[in-house]
């Protein structure tokens, strides 16, 4: 069985390694990353752009309506998708076994792009099962690998996939009064299972890839830290679905920033700067322990609740998913493993649009409006360059001939 990432197995090549000229095939359907990839950064682009031209009054309320339509499509559209494109890909590596690819895969990207439009539709029961039947259905695809090769120690993505099914399915119904669960409850589960995603693949793939990317560099795990810190997480989970005392929460957030800057520490971050696509896993990950201690702050009326959660939507999702979207593409597309200026330009815009989203609504209250449109510039510019970019190399077939 091939390790638990996915990394592809062009990822030990050397970093200069030469390669022969794209190849012009369409490969688009290929592999997971490739449609996946391209559609959340057009996504990410496109919504926020719309999004702030609302929030700053230049247009109508004609897309996203309100806060709560913004955050399910930036959680259920923008991040599910990415990790779609990535567990698709991954789990060929972790399986040995075949993931979703051509017609199949087109019919999860079409399922997908259904899901965002019937948002804006006048059909609130379509919208509902459309979007509640896309992680789920992701789960069956990634279920089918996993039990053909018992692969047992992946099944827990298979039930946080269904998870998010149901969060985004009670949000569409407490939209339409049939339950009277708080949408930003589930808001703030779907939140949760995703951080612990990244947080435990965090956890494999990041020291590999230091350990790979930095000559002499020896990130550990220490088998306490990632204990306390998976489970933190898991509690925190737990404590927002059954919505405890906020003091409570706010010293439970406490403890898990401590777990996660523990674990941190032990990837010695400060020394990867010379490896762009390295130090921006680390970067995302420091917004993890960023963002815990800003919901403390927030549960104790210090800050405004939205700053703690754009730590993590910016900096932790916003962060890790760019890197892994730059990484996996150029290791699965047969590209050697270095950072252009162009990918160094979108991880400097997204942790820009993370800053100034942050500290600039902390710092500069009085500008709060004018922090969250530079702040969504930045974001929509970092994955507008990704787009671009990237186009060439999602939609070509691989440079070393290699499927996938």
């Amino acid at each position: 069985m091939r390790p638990a990432s996915a990394e592809p197995s062009t990822a030990g090549e050397r970093p200069g390694a030469r390669s022969s000229p794209a190849p012009a095939a369409f490969a688009l359907w290929n592999l997971g990353f490739r449609p996946f990839y391209l559609l959340a950064s057009i996504f990410a682009s496109l919504s926020i752009l719309l999004w702030i031209g609302e929030y700053a009054g230049v247009l109508a309320d004609v897309y996203l309506r309100d806060p709560v339509w913004h955050a399910h499509e930036m959680l259920f559209g923008y991040a599910i998708a990415v990790i779609t494109g990535f567990l698709f890909t991954a789990g060929r590596n972790w399986t040995g076994q075949p993931t979703p690819t051509g017609g199949l895969l087109a019919g999860y990207a079409l399922l997908w792009v259904a899901g965002r439009v019937s948002v804006l539709a006048p059909y609130p029961m379509l919208a509902a099962l459309l979007n509640a039947a896309f992680p789920i259905a992701v789960a069956a695809g990634l279920a089918v690998p996993l039990a053909r090769s018992r692969n047992r120690r992946n099944y827990f993505l298979v039930a946080l996939l269904v998870l998010l099914g149901l969060a985004t399915l009670a949000i569409h119904l407490a939209r339409l009064g049939i339950v009277t669960w708080p949408q930003r409850a589930s808001l703030q589960i779907g939140l949760d299972v995703v951080l612990f995603v990244i947080a435990v693949m965090g956890g494999r793939v990041i020291p590999m890839f230091t350990n790979n990317g930095i000559p002499g560099l020896r990130a550990t795990r220490h088998p306490t830290i990632e204990k306390a810190a998976l489970g933190g997480v898991l509690a925190l989970i737990v404590a927002d679905l059954l919505r405890i005392d906020a003091s409570a929460l706010a010293v439970l957030a406490i403890l898990v920033a401590i777990a996660h800057g523990a674990r941190l520490w032990l990837w010695q971050p400060w020394r990867t700067t010379p490896a762009p696509l390295v130090w921006v896993l680390h970067a995302a990950y420091a917004w993890i322990v960023l963002h815990l201690v800003l919901r403390a702050f927030a549960a104790w009326g210090y800050i405004a609740a939205p700053l703690a959660t754009h730590a993590l939507t910016i900096g932790v999702i916003g962060g890790m998913t760019i890197g892994m979207m730059t990484r996996t593409a150029r290791g699965h597309s047969g590209r050697p493993l270095v950072a252009d200026r162009f990918e160094v330009a979108c991880y400097l815009l997204i942790q820009l649009a993370a800053l100034i989203r942050v500290f600039g609504g902390i710092l500069l209250p009085d500008a709060y409006r004018a922090t969250v449109v530079l702040s969504g510039l930045c974001w929509s510019s970092g994955f507008a360059l990704y787009a671009i970019r990237y186009w060439p190399v999602l939609t070509r077939a691989r440079l070393d001939g290699k499927p996938g």
